[in-house]
């Protein structure tokens, strides 16, 4: 193989794993919010209910 065709090889190589990262980069940043959005959603539920009947029962059978 000559050089200049290793040289196109080579730069091929190179944009594809730039774009590969661009990708990554960008599914992070979808990934971080998506996060913080599902932390906010959390944070705004109010407090769960008691279970109904906890607590009402007491079974003695020995």
């Amino acid at each position: 193989m000559d050089v200049a065709a290793m040289s196109v090889v080579m730069a091929n190589t190179q944009v594809r794993a730039d774009a590969s990262l661009a990708v990554m980069s960008k599914v992070k940043g979808l990934m971080e919010q998506q996060g913080q959005q599902l932390m906010e959603l959390l944070q705004q539920s109010g407090p769960r209910a008691p279970h109904p009947t906890l607590g009402n029962v007491v079974d003695l059978e020995v």
